[in-house]
């Protein structure tokens, strides 16, 4: 365990979590960035609950909220420890806002829509706007399919074919997800929250398979797309359809460490030199 726990984050006055919950997330966003690693020992509940001025009913919460979500395990007489694994299924949304911690955030998206990192990164940027985090610079690269043009995914359940109508929708919810990432990153440049916030979007025409998010080139989280039989509504009439569902998809993740021959430095690196792979070569410029 290391002794100083200033890693470890403060709690926060103005938040309306609780504190046992914000105290979870910070306890989480340390297990997920390695500065706790698989096998460490985490701070004695004494120990946190002096380190934030709460009760140990407090800690115990926070504590019971990860062992649920399988992150730590505890052993009796001997404390709570970070599970022994380097993959495992994550939330996206407290890692969001860890990113959003340092000086300068960059986030890179590979996707279907970016649906799921709108709704992520939206509690950031209000964290932002209210003056919890302060970066100084944001950028933000979003590479998404383009669906204007035909694809094996989504297709009719019925033939499995492209059909131009479903990738029509397809295409609106793309750019609704697009246009508001967009939108909520350039309104704090605007309003001098920031000195720089910049998102670039490229599109292409590689049928969407999996999800690949990229926080500050130091980690990366993969999942891949469900695809799911299920029934819409296009033109106000019920159309069966093979859908995409990138809500449903199992994110894991990988950070580099100290260890450049490990998994987690290998699998970042190797990610990085695709994205820009694809976005240096058949990627082109979107317009909102």
């Amino acid at each position: 365990m290391p002794a100083n726990l200033e890693f470890l984050g403060d709690l926060d006055p103005d938040d309306p979590r609780q504190a046992s919950q914000q105290i979870a997330n910070m306890l989480r966003a340390a297990i997920l960035t390695r500065k706790l690693a698989p096998g460490d020992k985490l701070p004695s509940q004494p120990e946190l609950a002096n380190r934030y001025g709460v009760a140990r009913e407090t800690i115990k919460r926070a504590l019971e909220v990860l062992r649920n979500e399988r992150l730590i395990v505890t052993r009796q007489g001997s404390g709570a420890f970070v599970r022994a694994q380097t993959q495992r299924p994550v939330e996206l949304r407290p890692l969001i806002e860890a990113a959003f911690e340092h000086t300068h955030v960059a986030i890179d998206f590979a996707g279907f829509s970016g649906e799921t990192l709108r709704d992520a990164i939206a509690e950031a940027l209000d964290m932002v706007r209210a003056g919890r985090s302060a970066p100084e610079t944001i950028n933000v690269r979003l590479m998404i399919s383009d669906m204007s043009v035909p694809m094996a995914l989504p297709a009719l359940a019925a033939t499995g074919a492209d059909d131009p109508a479903v990738r029509k929708r397809a295409e609106r919810i793309t750019r609704r997800a697009a246009d508001g990432i967009i939108d909520q990153v350039h309104e704090l440049a605007e309003l001098g929250l920031v000195k720089s916030a910049t998102v670039e979007v490229r599109t292409h025409s590689i049928a969407p398979t999996f999800k690949l998010y990229m926080l500050n080139g130091r980690e990366a989280f993969f999942g891949f797309y469900p695809a799911v039989k299920r029934e819409v509504t296009i033109g106000r009439e019920p159309v069966e359809i093979f859908d995409l569902m990138g809500r449903d998809a199992t994110l894991f993740h990988y950070a580099v460490d100290d260890d450049e021959a490990s998994h987690g430095t290998q699998f970042v690196e190797s990610a990085r030199l695709w994205f820009n792979s694809v976005w240096d070569s058949v990627a082109r410029e979107y317009r909102p």
